[in-house]
Parts: structure tokens; sequence; C-alpha cells
């Protein structure tokens, strides 16, 4: 795991791209994961931006988002599928059905799961797939004590999970959905590189855990740790709890530019 500090949200956001572009420069029909939340929301403005002046195009690409609540209408503006619309996928030139989700509507929620799970393996798998991490420690919705080899599923949210997403329900907890759809932990370490970025200190506890702490279920990010090529993106306040940080600091100094993230 390489854990680099930036000085902020905006150039982790750069440091993001930067892998991207790189990545649909060696592969242009990449697959990409894509989070959602407030977290990866500066990165999709700088691949926006990217993108409009002729750096990158997303026209050959495919996408697979992380998770989706179940239930919500299809307008409602907190449905993962129209938030990733609204903030990436309609702002850039993917082509039409690139980029899709799992279906919160769906009448046979475990053939749905296993139908999302069997499209990533027939896309050929993400080659690099974005990832924010919860105050409690979860990796898309997967919250603690989940499986370490979960696959996609139905999954119950946690309180902590509910109450931190409130504020995009206008702080009304009760308007958050309990079920959603996740992809698992084993299917998130199928991807061929782990781009986790984390800011603010409200995550510092969890980055601590993920960077440092012992892998365990109860801490699903910590996975992580067993992933052959997984990035993390700290602005200082996320990274404040870090023992090592000073180590981090040289060792990203001292790693040669060609090697990028």
């Amino acid at each position: 795991m390489e854990v680099v500090i930036t000085s902020g949200a905006q150039e982790s956001a750069q440091f993001a791209a930067d892998a991207i572009e790189q990545l649909l420069s060696r592969k242009p029909d990449a697959v990409l994961g894509l989070a959602t939340g407030s977290t990866p929301l500066p990165t999709y403005d700088e691949l926006v931006r990217r993108q409009q002046a002729g750096r990158i195009s997303f026209a050959r690409a495919r996408g697979f988002t992380l998770d989706e609540y179940i239930g919500l209408p299809a307008d409602h503006p907190q449905r993962y599928r129209n938030v990733i619309e609204q903030e990436l996928v309609g702002r850039v030139d993917f082509a039409p059905g690139a980029v899709t989700g799992p279906d919160g509507l769906a009448e046979d929620l475990p053939a749905a799961a296993a139908a999302y799970e069997r499209a990533i393996a027939e896309a050929g798998g993400v080659d690099l797939q974005i990832l924010g991490i919860g105050t409690n420690g979860h990796i898309a919705f997967n919250e603690p004590a989940s499986s370490l080899a979960s696959r996609t599923r139905v999954q119950p949210l946690a309180p902590q999970t509910r109450s931190d997403n409130a504020r995009f329900f206008d702080g009304d907890v009760e308007a958050v959905p309990r079920l959603c759809f996740t992809q698992g932990l084993g299917t998130i370490m199928e991807a061929r590189h782990l781009v986790l970025i984390a800011t603010g200190e409200g995550k510092a506890a969890a980055v601590r855990q993920l960077v440092e702490g012992p892998v365990s279920a109860m801490w699903p990010a910590t996975i992580m740790q067993h992933h052959p090529h997984a990035t993390v993106l700290l602005d200082e306040a996320a990274a404040s709890q870090l023992e090592h940080v000073d180590y981090y600091r040289e060792t990203y100094a001292a790693k040669p530019a060609w090697q990028g993230l």
C-alpha cells in the first residue's frame, strides 16, 4: 500500500486524475470503478476539465459504480445512478450505457446482485477503482463485520452510515434507505488498482486503522493491505493520527517519477 500525503483535496484530485489519464492513454477501453459521495467530486471535476481540454477521452471506456440505495424512486436525486450521471458521466464523452450500477429497483434483489457481479467479470474486471472511506471504516457499503471475501449483495446500512449520509437527505436520517446494493470486498479486491481518497479530520481514525491497524472485518477497508497495487491519498487532517507519517512522506519523495501512482 502506498500512502501519499497531499496538500489538500485538490491535489489529491489531481493525483487521482493523473492515474486515470495515464490508464486511458495506454488503454482507451479501460474499465473504471466509480465511487459516489462527496470525496470523489474534486476528482470528477478535474477529469471533466481534462476531457474538455482534449487531454483524455472516455469514448471507449466503461464504468461500474460501487453501490446503490435500494428502493429510491428512479428520479430521486440521491439515487447513485443519477448522482454519477450528474457529477461525471453526463459531463464527459462516455458512450450511452457505458456506465452502469446495480438496480436498486429490481424485483429480484439477489438475482440483480448476481447479474451485476457477472457484468463486471464479463467486462474484464475493473482496471482502476476510485474509493472513499466511511467513518466506521467501510468501503463501498461494506459495513463492519462484512466478510473479507464478500461479493456484490444486499447490505443493511449501519446506523453510523445512515447518520453520516443524512446530510444528502436534508439532514433527515429517516429518509436515508436502510438497504443498499454494494460490491463486496472480494469484488473490489479484484480491481487491478485501488485509489482511495480521504479528506478531513473526521476520517482520521478510519485512516489510522486502514493504514496501520490489523486487517479486520470490523474495519473493512483494512483488506486493502492485501492488495498488490493500492494507493491511499490523504490530506493533512485525514493523516493526522498516523504514527509513521514522516516515513510515508520520505518514501514518496524518494519514489522515481516514472513509476507514477
